[in-house]
């Protein structure tokens, strides 16, 4: 597996030692409410964290494209957050070195209630 597609199972399964096997040392996470995080520890920590926060989580790939180097992926994550049950469409671009994402950049279409 790759190094997207292993990061994109690990996050649906939550397991953060998976998922910081796929990052690089040096990551840089940038988020779309300026949550930037640099570092794979901060990143995986930055996402642990997040994760306490959320119920029922759920991941949907719609589509994935691009080149090794640069890989988009369309996606939608649905959880629970407090009271409400969200659905976020979102396009997360990957940037790769060998078998490490070096970058992460997270763009929202849109959070809707389900």
């Amino acid at each position: 597996m790759d190094a997207v597609g292993g990061y994109l199972d690990a996050l649906r399964r939550q397991d953060w030692t998976a998922l910081r096997a796929t990052l690089d040392p040096d990551v840089v996470r940038h988020g779309p409410y300026g949550d930037d995080v640099t570092g794979r520890d901060g990143y995986v920590d930055f996402l642990a964290r997040t994760f306490t926060m959320l119920g029922d989580y759920e991941l949907e790939v719609h589509r994935t494209f691009g080149t090794g180097a640069r890989v988009c992926v369309e996606l939608a994550e649905t959880a629970t957050a407090g009271e409400e049950r969200l659905r976020t469409e979102e396009a997360v671009v990957f940037a790769v070195d060998g078998a490490s994402i070096t970058e992460v950049r997270v763009f929202l279409q849109r959070s809707t209630p389900v």
